[in-house]
């Protein structure tokens, strides 16, 4: 039976959520994502472009509603980002490992969304042999996956 942390790749529309002017832009959760066939929507404050692609500054400036949110952003940041995808009706985050903060997570369980955690996306959404598909191999023998 599937993990949560698998489950949560099954929606058709995502936002991923980077700072590029802190920390660069979550490019291969972005550029996963789009490889797997999923609609993606880069959302970058700090910058018009990321991964190549339009960058809007918020959900609210999206073309679209989507399902699901990757927030990887600095840890300061990651509380109001939790914030603004409960206020845009985004139930599924997913906080990328070291993105989650004490006060994130409450959030998150006082506004009823659906909140992955405390591990890498990337692992699930890239496709072949690097690093990220050893992390997943180790992770599943843990029973983490």
């Amino acid at each position: 039976m599937p993990s949560t942390y698998e489950t949560f790749w099954d929606h058709a529309a995502f936002a991923v959520v980077g700072h590029s002017a802190t920390k660069p832009f979550p490019a291969l959760t972005y550029g996963g994502l789009k490889k797997i066939g999923k609609k993606v929507f880069a959302i970058d404050s700090s910058s018009n472009v990321a991964a190549g692609d339009k960058a809007y500054p918020d959900f609210g400036s999206l073309p679209e509603h989507v399902d699901a949110a990757v927030i990887e952003v600095p840890r300061d940041l990651t509380e109001s980002w939790v914030r603004k995808a409960a206020d845009a009706g985004i139930q599924n985050v997913w906080l990328h490992m070291n993105s989650d903060t004490a006060q994130a997570v409450a959030l998150a369980k006082e506004r009823s969304i659906d909140l992955r955690t405390g591990t890498c996306a990337v692992m699930y959404v890239t496709q072949g042999f690097t690093y990220h598909s050893i992390h997943g191999w180790v992770q599943k023998l843990r029973g983490a996956y």
